[in-house]
């Protein structure tokens, strides 16, 4: 019987974590550098150099990780002629 219910918890972690990695990325509101780079064409070390600014109102830093706001850099790449 242990058994059993350790494999129903087992498959239950598992299909929360699959619903996790499921988000589409235009729906996401933060994209790492890499999935910028890719939806926006623009290059990861031209990111990585906007996002270092202090001024920089579209980065948003988990421990390391350097995330972009969606709708801020949405607004950023509105409002600019060039980067």
């Amino acid at each position: 019987m242990d058994n059993e219910n350790s494999s129903l918890e087992s498959q239950s972690n598992n299909t929360k974590f699959v619903k996790i990695n499921e988000i589409r990325l235009s729906e996401r509101p933060t994209l790492t550098i890499e999935e910028a780079a890719a939806l926006y064409n623009i290059g990861e070390n031209k990111l990585r150099e906007l996002t270092d600014a202090d001024e920089c109102k579209f980065v948003l830093f988990v421990g390391r990780k350097r995330l972009i706001k969606r709708k801020q850099f949405d607004e950023y790449i509105g409002r600019s002629f060039s980067i």
